[in-house]
């Protein structure tokens, strides 16, 4: 039985938190080779800060541990994977989590349940784990994860190794995202779906995707990344469709949007907008347009856009 020093220094009975944020689907999914020329597959995670998930945790010695809500399940089994990489696999408690991220259509809100808890273990541990080991603990809690440990970090991420396979070298290039969902209510079981068996003309255009997202970060050339998104996401179309996707690339045509991105593994679009010129009428005008020809759960994200540099 630990004394009470050992119980503060563990932080036994101490509430602790952790937390994660959102994202937005990929701007790029398919397969890469890493530097041994081995395909992998991987993706380019589209970050939202604005949404996030937050994890409470009171450990104790009783050995059990449960979670609220109960159908957590995968954050429960990332904290005790926290606790066993910790050292201090006996341990139990209690785990909260709290969330405003929409659950099932591509917004990663169980990966932000199970990077909050893994970083709510190492809060209460008196610990700090690196992305990669909390990206690593992410894909074994839930088989097949994504880059979000790394917070709004560019890189390329082998979603089912928990792996970076290329870092871009900085954030992404500023723009203004319109989310939306052609289907508010159908969610997406991302562990159901069969793995997208791409043809070697798609793996050879992969690597020029790749090449592209990694010259936008390079030269923050939005314009250049919103290429490289919508032709993952007429990739993505010929293995998931997605209703309405031609409506998509209309309204994005017609509005002069950088480009379109999607959730490859959900219901997400967005329509990607130069943050110079993006105004609260033109952004309303687009919305107006998305709601006449259906669109739902329509949200503006400003992606890496500075402070007082547009009127959203």
């Amino acid at each position: 039985m630990a004394d009470a020093a050992d119980d503060r220094r563990l932080g036994l009975g101490t509430l602790a938190d952790g937390h994660a944020i959102a994202h937005h689907g990929e701007l790029l999914q398919g397969v890469f080779e890493d530097d041994h020329g081995r395909f992998h597959r991987g993706l380019v995670t589209l970050p939202i800060d604005s949404l996030r998930s937050t994890a409470w945790i009171v450990l104790d010695e009783s050995g059990d541990f449960c979670v609220e809500p109960p159908s957590r399940v995968k954050a429960l089994r990332a904290a005790q994977l926290a606790l066993a990489h910790l050292g201090y696999p006996s341990l139990g408690g209690r785990l909260k989590i709290e969330s405003d991220i929409p659950v099932g259509h591509g917004y990663g809100s169980s990966t932000a349940d199970v990077v909050a808890s893994v970083r709510a273990v190492a809060a209460a541990l008196g610990a700090r784990l690196l992305p990669s080991t909390s990206s690593r603990l992410a894909v074994t809690a839930e088989v097949a994860s994504d880059a979000i440990a790394f917070e709004t970090e560019a890189l390329l991420f082998a979603q089912r190794e928990g792996v970076v396979l290329e870092h871009f070298g900085g954030s992404l290039p500023p723009f203004v995202l319109v989310g939306f969902k052609g289907n508010a209510t159908a969610g997406v079981d991302t562990l159901e779906l069969v793995p997208a068996r791409y043809s070697p003309e798609e793996i050879q255009l992969f690597r020029v995707l790749r090449g592209m997202v990694g010259r936008s970060v390079r030269y923050q050339d939005a314009h250049l990344l919103g290429q490289a998104a919508t032709m993952s996401a007429r990739i993505s179309q010929r293995h998931l469709p997605k209703p309405y996707f031609d409506v998509v690339v209309d309204i994005a045509a017609h509005y002069q949007a950088y480009g379109i991105q999607v959730a490859h593994s959900g219901s997400l679009f967005g329509l990607m907008l130069d943050a110079q010129s993006a105004s609260r009428e033109n952004i309303h005008t687009i919305i107006a347009a998305l709601e006449t020809r259906g669109f739902q759960d329509i949200g503006i994200f400003p992606i890496n856009v500075e402070e007082g540099t547009h009127v959203l």
